[in-house]
């Protein structure tokens, strides 16, 4: 076996090399989110057009105060755009992939980033290739699919000198490989390097798109209407001009893109923080429409730290003791005493056989226990080890020739060992798919043809062992006896009368906080799906733990409330029959991966949202059928990985509802500052046409700049502190939100009207009894005042949108206490402050003046707390 680099050497290539990494060829600098604040901001045209207008009429005051705001707006959007862009580029830090590799003739875990050229590549089915490699030898046969880089979606067989190449996966079998080149030097680097990926906009953002196009289309609406109209009525143009121009600023909600970019972003960015990296912003959309989950067991609901406690040989049930972890030390015992495993040969014989029929790696390195490979695999050599039968030390003593690989399909793992005499054949896997493979059983010393009875007793304690939640491996043997090479061993009859050994009984513990979560899924009205390749007994037995069933269910396979199905049992259904009984299942056991896309496509036929977990290559299809993929970042393959739309990076279940709540909290706080910005913005107008139609032309209840503070100077960190609102402990009692659900609801649309209504007339009000004829300054000063004091109270009104400020309790928000002072001071600095005041025309405003504005402000507390209480009692909580 090859030596690989040193770790010195593999240091210095990649000082030489640089990262294994591909290199965007455009990047999102500082100067182009900048543009971006004059392209895609109809604000600013708007604002521009504002200070031609001024100009023409001679409000040079006005010209200046609109520019300061422009460039405010410009400098808000741009760091918050900025800030959003640094929060996504470091989610990649999150999903960095690992390989294999050897160096220092070490098997190590690294990652892929971190391969350099004259690295060895140690290689399986599902490993995407980090880099572009020559072969050095196959185990099995090897298939890599390179679709990626040729369209065709045949996989190619390789072997040995053969080229493989980076971004490439492999489909069937392992393989050492040397690499070549890294980064930009492989085959994918140069075309990446030619190629331009375009950004996508994900549902959510094109519905706020679709959203302020339909507020624009109304500004442009009312102002053409009323400058019209005001023309027609003699009025002159330069006051027309000014009225149609704080209608049109007054429908824009200009904090909108601004606060949903920060949200979004902030959002994925702290997900990700916990465990949870979401590779597609529609993923924060659907999270909140999820009817179903659909799990997987080992390392999802449970730990995916095997431990192997029983070994039944024929009549004899041995157990293990288990020290913490993967420490290999412990005690085997018959009936309560201990043995000495040397004279045990039966017991001996399958510990070397579970040992050396295995791929995984244990090590102790600076006093640690560290494992590479499968969990199982893990648990066997540990089993071993506690023996003193060193997998190491026994691969010098039966070296490996040949391997069968495990699969899908078969369901087993062959190695084959040269010893003394000959070749020795070791196989281990599901016990029905072992026992098929026997033909004879070992008893004691003596070697037999293996009978009815004595398969039904390994039947008996498979099944035993599996309802008490044992993962049961069965494992076989047999000598060759002769002159027999790696080439001329015929595979086909390698694993041929086979002699039975016995069986392995492992335990996997379930995680910490599995069952809480479980329970939280169905109060939020989420089914949970468990779906394994162990047997149902066992299945079973792990639902109870969970308690995702109870012992009260009927699981009788022959009725119709059945709520475990087994692969085989699917596999027979027809379309319309599984349909029939889809949403009652609650476990599928024995199942291919390839069955869980039919298990998906069943559920979304029914109109589920469908969450799939994955790990292996051939969960690939599943996740991308699912609404939601979500990938394993511990044991997931790259395959699958590269297939999702979230990875989870502690495979644990208790992080997907964690993410779910999250992803209906980001969904609920958008709509919140969305309703929060709107209703104002139609407030704004209801006033002006209100102040039009009683006084005319001449008596404006506000100025555009007046609209323009508020809009976007006023508004802008209330609403992101909407948006940054921590989770409520409520958020998963409701009922999934449907899909393409839009923002503005129309029970979200009725609020709105309902409160920008209350809130312009009593607006309004203060505006009459400020006597606008007499002294129009004192009347725009106290709407002002009033209007600012709305945007805070209304940001505690906002936090939720049907409970009420009480029942929420204190804002554990930074972000809003600090919109309060904020917009309190910059509102007093701007009344007193002589010039300030007369830049915005207003008067000083007396205590009873305040007095008035505050309580015209609180009004709408009360108000909001009315119409919360009598919509609650209109619809039950459940439909909310």
């Amino acid at each position: 076996m090859t030596l690989g680099l040193t770790e010195w050497e593999a240091k210095e290539r990649l000082e030489k090399y640089g990262y294994n990494e591909l290199k965007a060829k455009k990047r999102i600098t500082w100067l182009n989110i900048l543009i971006r604040q004059f392209v895609s901001n109809f604000l600013v045209w708007v604002l521009i057009v504002a200070m031609a207008i001024s100009v023409i009429i001679g409000e040079i005051i006005n010209f200046w105060m609109i520019l300061f705001v422009i460039i405010f707006v410009i400098i808000m959007g741009f760091i918050q755009e900025y800030k959003a862009e640094k929060a996504m580029e470091s989610l990649k830090k999150f999903v960095q992939y690992k390989t294999h590799v050897i160096r220092e003739g070490r098997l190590k875990k690294i990652y892929s980033r971190e391969v350099v050229p004259g690295d060895v590549l140690v290689l399986e089915m599902g490993d995407k290739i980090p880099a572009d490699a020559k072969i050095i030898d196959t185990i099995g046969e090897f298939k890599v699919d390179e679709s990626v880089l040729t369209g065709e979606s045949k996989a190619i067989k390789k072997s040995k000198e053969d080229l493989i190449f980076a971004g490439t996966q492999i489909v069937r079998g392992k393989c050492n490989a040397y690499v070549i080149y890294t980064g930009m030097m492989t085959e994918l680097g140069k075309i990446a390097g030619m190629i331009e990926k375009e950004e996508e906009k994900t549902p959510l953002q094109i519905k706020i798109h679709n959203l302020g196009r339909r507020l624009a289309l109304i500004a442009l609406l009312s102002s053409t209407v009323v400058f019209g109209f005001g023309i027609f009525m003699g009025a002159p143009i330069t006051e027309m001009l000014m009225v149609a121009l704080a209608l049109a600023v007054a429908t824009v909600p200009e904090g909108l893109p601004l606060t949903l970019t920060l949200t979004l972003s902030a959002g994925m960015h702290n997900m990700a923080k916990h465990n949870a990296v979401v590779r597609k912003m529609l993923a924060v959309e659907t999270l909140g429409s999820t009817t179903v989950i659909c799990t997987d067991k080992t390392g999802t609901l449970t730990k995916n730290e095997m431990t192997v406690e029983k070994i039944f040989i024929y009549d004899k049930i041995y157990e293990i003791t288990a020290k913490k972890g993967y420490e290999p030390k412990g005690e085997f015992i018959i009936g309560n005493k201990n043995i000495e495993v040397n004279a045990h040969k039966n017991l001996v014989l399958l510990l070397k056989a579970v040992s050396l029929c295995n791929n995984a790696v244990i090590r102790k390195t600076d006093g640690m226990w560290e494992t590479i490979g499968d969990p199982t695999e893990v648990a066997l050599i540990v089993a071993g080890a506690k023996a003193d039968l060193w997998k190491k030390d026994l691969e010098k003593r039966y070296p490996r020739i040949k391997e069968i690989a495990f699969s899908s399909e078969r369901k087993l793992m062959t190695t084959v060992h040269k010893e003394d005499n000959g070749l020795i054949v070791f196989s281990k896997g599901a016990p029905e798919a072992i026992l098929r493979k026997c033909k004879f059983i070992k008893k004691d010393n003596e070697i037999r043809e293996i009978n009815t009875d004595e398969i039904e007793k390994i039947i008996r304690m498979n099944k035993e062992l599996a309802s008490s939640s044992y993962r049961v491996l069965g494992v076989a043997y047999k000598k060759i006896c002769g002159d027999y090479s790696h080439n001329n061993l015929k595979k086909e009859s390698i694993e041929d009368d086979l002699i039975f050994l016995g069986l392995v009984g492992m335990t996997d513990p379930p995680r910490e906080g599995v069952k809480e979560a479980i329970k939280t899924c169905k109060k939020a009205g989420i089914r949970v799906i468990m779906i394994t390749g162990d047997n149902e007994e066992t299945a079973k037995a792990v639902g109870k733990k969970i308690g995702l069933i109870d012992d009260n269910n009927d699981y009788n396979i022959n009725k119709t409330s059945k709520k475990i199905m087994t692969g085989n049992e699917l596999d027979i259904l027809d379309e319309k029959e599984f349909e029939s009984v889809v949403d009652v299942v609650e476990i599928y056991a024995r199942v291919m991966p390839e069955q869980k896309l039919k298990i998906v496509k069943t559920l979304k036929r029914k109109g589920h949202i469908v969450a799939m977990t994955g790990d292996g290559v051939n969960d690939a299809p599943a996740l991308k059928m699912a609404d939601i993929g979500i990938a394993m970042g511990i044991k997931g393959t790259d395959v699958a990985k590269e297939s999702s739309d979230m990875i989870l990076q502690d495979d644990n279940f208790a992080t997907i509802v964690e993410a779910v709540k999250s992803g209906r909290n980001i969904y609920e706080n958008i709509e919140k500052f969305t309703c929060y910005l709107i209703s104002h913005n139609f407030m704004q107008i209801i006033l002006i046409a209100i102040g039009i139609f009683i006084f005319g032309f001449n008596y404006l209840p506000l100025l555009p700049l007046h609209i323009l503070f508020i809009n976007a100077v006023g508004e802008e960190l209330p609403s992101i502190s909407l948006g940054m609102d921590p989770v409520r402990k409520d958020v998963m009692n409701k009922p999934p939100r449907k899909i393409g659900q839009e923002i503005l609801t129309k029970r979200n649309f009725f609020l709105v009207i309902k409160l920008a209504s209350f809130m312009a007339f009593v607006t309004f009000i203060v505006f009459i009894i400020s006597n606008p004829i007499v002294n129009i300054e004192y009347a725009r000063t106290m709407v002002f005042t009033t209007m600012v004091g709305m945007v805070i109270v209304n940001t505690f009104n906002f936090r939720s949108l049907d409970e009420s400020v009480f029942k929420i309790g204190a804002p554990m928000n930074k972000i809003l206490i600090l919109a309060v002072v904020f917009i309190s001071i910059i509102t007093l600095v701007i009344l007193y402050t002589p010039y300030l005041r007369g830049i915005f025309e207003f008067t000083t405003l007396g205590l009873k003046d305040l007095t008035i504005c505050l309580v015209a402000s609180f009004s709408t507390f009360i108000y909001m707390e009315i119409v919360k209480l009598l919509n609650n009692k209109k619809t039950p909580k459940n439909k909310q």
